[in-house]
């Protein structure tokens, strides 16, 4: 048992004394290598923050125009930036042109907007990318007047037959809903007719409830306060699209959306049937330039915003990557493959952030660093032996002086030299590899110092004796 005892007592107290040594030798090794550390941690720190800048604070957002869905849209989306310590302004703007002609100018600092699949995109444009789908978006037909049934539409150029005469808003030129609008008309080879004007999205609406007009293109989502408004009222009619499959066909961005009879109103038993309708679905486009996290930080939001259920949506079919109208992003791919970064998921944004853009440096800088720590132990041998082989030079030196001297030997003087010469050795802060050659310099020293204590010129008078 004491055996034993002694045993594991001897173990521990090698483990302990080993651990010193260690230590020891790795604050030596500090100590004489920290300024190539330290200037190779400050060109990599350099080197990230120029290469990996944090993310900014303020991202500015074009929402189209007010009272639109995407407006509404972008309060959520603000608040969620500004749980995560991100100012999102929301920009309003004229719709889909403009906002992707201001994406595309690198001097403009609106960095995100949400834009319709199908629109035009102006000729030049560049610099855009695209992080996906995040809604449906139906292309609606409000109007007034008697109720229009199915084979209403079926005679060729016949589908607008009740409106030749009426008045119909198209939307604002330049607008997503004039767009669709207008490819609508086309492909039933029908172009804007005398009456057609070109009003806004609240304009339209209002318009249309005091009769203004006779009936209005409005694409907007379903929860849309403007949608809702029209879908209230009964005096206001919505159009079927019979020939949905049709028009996917011939603009292969549409979806088709199904309405069940009674969905809109059970009470009003609205629509009296079931319905079809058309839909292009809303893209989150971004500048290019835009930093990966705020990028990661848009599709999260779209994640919890968009990917809930809806009325026309199940749940997590938003963000979607089909069909994108720009080039999807690289973080758009990486996301659609394996979500978000970890750490996104369980630490707060800039925690995380701060965390992945350190794993830019520190992982270069131990990669570079190891081989590096390697090769110093080596290099400080090397460099010590340097020193002590200069100490033996100095040493030699003072032994041919003193052999091609013909006068008497000033005793003193070399002991003096000597001393010096043994401190600046005490000096050197020795690693065990060299401990060698360190004690044979301090013997070496000795040695001559016995020498000059023999005689008043002991080197010539110890040649004499051995030619004698």
């Amino acid at each position: 048992m004491a055996s034993i005892k002694q045993d594991l007592q001897e173990t521990f107290l090698g483990l302990y004394e080993t651990a010193q040594e260690k230590w020891s030798d790795f604050t030596q090794f500090l100590l004489e290598a920290w300024p190539l550390l330290v200037a190779l941690l400050i060109i990599l720190l350099g080197v990230w923050w120029y290469a990996d800048p944090p993310p900014p604070r303020h991202v500015m957002m074009a929402t189209g125009a007010p009272g639109s869905s995407y407006h509404e849209l972008g309060k959520k989306y603000a608040d969620f930036f500004a749980k995560k310590g991100i100012i999102l302004e929301l920009v309003q703007t004229e719709g889909a042109q403009e906002d992707m002609t201001r994406l595309a100018n690198r001097q403009d600092p609106i960095q995100a907007a949400f834009v319709q699949a199908g629109v035009d995109i102006p000729q030049g444009v560049s610099g855009i990318e695209s992080l996906g789908a995040i809604d449906y978006e139906p292309i609606w037909f409000f109007y007034r007047g008697p109720e229009l049934k199915g084979h209403d539409f079926q005679a060729y150029k016949a589908e607008f037959k009740q409106f030749y005469n009426a008045k119909i808003s198209m939307g604002a030129i330049g607008s997503g809903t004039y767009v669709q609008a207008s490819k609508i008309l086309g492909v039933n080879g029908l172009g804007e007719g005398p009456k057609f004007v070109h009003l806004s999205l609240t304009q339209s609406v209002s318009a249309l409830k005091e009769g203004q007009i006779d009936g209005a293109f409005i694409v907007d989502a379903y929860e849309g306060p403007s949608v809702q408004a029209l879908l209230e009222d009964p005096s206001i009619r919505l159009v079927s699209f019979p020939r949905a499959e049709a028009y996917a066909r011939l603009l292969p961005y549409l979806q088709i959306l199904h309405v069940p009879t009674g969905a809109f109103s059970l009470v009003r038993n609205f629509p009296d049937y079931d319905m079809r309708l058309m839909s292009t679905t809303t893209n989150l486009l971004i500048d290019n330039r835009m930093h990966p996290a705020i990028q990661f930080l848009f599709l999260e939001a779209a994640r919890e915003i968009n990917g809930k259920s809806t009325f026309f949506a199940k749940r997590d079919k938003f963000p979607s990557f089909d069909n994108p109208i720009f080039p999807e992003s690289a973080v758009a791919l990486h996301f659609e493959k394996n979500g978000s970064p970890l750490l996104m998921a369980y630490l707060p944004f800039w925690v995380a952030e701060l965390i992945n853009r350190l794993a830019f440096v520190l992982l270069p800088f131990l990669a570079i660093a190891y081989p590096v720590l390697l090769t110093l132990p080596g290099y400080r041998d090397k460099r010590i032996r340097s020193k002590i082989n200069k100490l033996y030079v100095m040493l030699k030196g003072y032994e041919q002086e003193l052999t091609d001297s013909a006068g008497p030997v000033s005793q003193e003087i070399y002991l003096q030299k000597l001393d010096l010469l043994e401190y600046e050795a005490l000096k050197l802060n020795i690693p065990k590899g060299v401990s060698g050659d360190y004690y044979a310099l301090r013997t070496s020293i000795d040695y001559v110092r016995n020498c000059l204590n023999r005689g008043v010129h002991p080197y010539q008078l110890r040649d004499q004796n051995i030619s004698a």
